[in-house]
């Protein structure tokens, strides 16, 4: 499996104060001529109708909540053209198949197991952390209740392992065995993630170690499960899952930003998100790390956040406030910089395998494309 610790962490506070940072890299020429959103849609076209069949298969009302979380349906049952998401999980999936000189349609299990397994996180994530938006409109659990994310969410693992297993082939068990371990990755992320909302301070290590677990690990999954599907050696299996995990970082460095300084036009969230629900979240963290007059200033402010029982009530200028502490101390330029690294390493994996131009274009293209969002 992938070396997680390939690329460790640098000192917050080491690029220039003031300067005007831009959130990603430029794309890559060689990726420039990569129509990206195609090769999404192309991803959620070949998933959606395995994807969908493998929803009808669970029982009432476990069927229409999923659907309703999917996007596929409103609140009432009608149907609807919403938001599904960004489909990068199973575009890098598909993808991933091509690497070994198979079709595309190799992939589709992969993908359609990935993205179940996603969408089960972010249905208990949703509820977990109280988050009542997702994808501009209400969260499964503000709509048809706790007990039902939480038992969708746990029919989507299950259906997962299915999809997979059922294939029975030798390629299926090596692929389930790879999502099983991203999948406790992911949710040993999450528990690290909560833990670390009741701690005054977590090093940026830390921090780093969680988002890996938690973003990292399912998007290395995706990147090599297509290639495994297609028989690719453990080799060039745990060498895309190299570029997939460094991709995840820098997915998540990114919506770290957008957590905080986001628009919610754009993200489906609140505003100051992350603040609100006391996320340790890389630019804190490295804010936090940096020292100086507002890093200490942020720390006395968080500290008794912790303590406040009017947290809840606070206003947006109180929230605004925090952010402009965190900016001020390095913690947004830090982590558009962190990003824009992990970016960097993610595409150096690339290079040590062998794959079709084209493919390896498209792989830096979607590279480019997470760190280049605004949702």
């Amino acid at each position: 499996m992938l070396d997680q610790h390939a690329a460790g962490p640098r000192t917050p506070g080491t690029a220039t104060r003031g300067e005007t940072v831009p959130t990603v890299p430029p794309a890559s020429t060689a990726a420039e001529a990569v129509d990206v959103t195609a090769l999404l849609e192309r991803g959620r076209t070949l998933a959606t109708p395995v994807l969908r069949a493998a929803i009808d298969r669970l029982a009432p009302p476990m069927d229409t909540v999923s659907a309703y979380h999917f996007g596929w349906i409103d609140a009432d049952g009608n149907p609807t053209s919403g938001d599904g998401g960004k489909a990068v999980r199973p575009a890098l999936a598909v993808l991933s198949a091509e690497v070994t000189g198979a079709a595309p349609e190799t992939g589709i299990p992969g993908a359609v197991a990935v993205e179940l397994v996603h969408n089960f996180s972010l249905l208990h994530d949703d509820l977990m952390d109280g988050d009542e938006q997702r994808r501009h409109r209400d969260t499964v659990w503000k709509v048809h209740g706790p007990a039902q994310a939480i038992l969708v969410g746990d029919a989507l693992f299950a259906l997962a392992n299915e999809v997979l297993l059922e294939l029975g082939t030798v390629e299926a068990g090596r692929a389930t065995r790879r999502l099983t371990a991203a999948t406790r990755a992911l949710i040993d992320g999450q528990a690290q993630d909560i833990s670390y909302e009741h701690r005054d301070r977590v090093s940026v290590e830390e921090c780093l170690e969680m988002e890996g677990n938690k973003t990292g690990a399912l998007l290395a999954c995706a990147s090599s499960i297509g290639a495994v599907l297609g028989g690719a050696d453990d080799r060039t299996a745990d060498t895309l899952e190299k570029y997939g995990y460094h991709l995840g970082l820098a997915f998540q460095a990114v919506d770290d930003l957008l957590g905080i300084w986001g628009d919610p036009v754009s993200t489906g969230k609140q505003t100051w998100s992350d603040l609100r629900q006391r996320k340790k979240s890389l630019p804190v963290v490295a804010a936090l790390a940096a020292g100086g007059p507002a890093s200490d200033r942020l720390g006395e402010i968080l500290a008794a956040d912790a303590k406040s029982s009017d947290f809840e009530n606070f206003s947006e200028e109180e929230f605004a406030a925090r952010a402009a502490l965190i900016e001020e101390a390095g913690g947004r330029e830090w982590t558009a910089d962190e990003a824009r690294r992990q970016h960097t390493v993610a595409i150096e994996a690339l290079d040590s395998v062998d794959m079709p131009d084209r493919v390896r274009q498209q792989f830096t293209a979607l590279a480019d494309f997470v760190v280049v969002r605004k949702r």
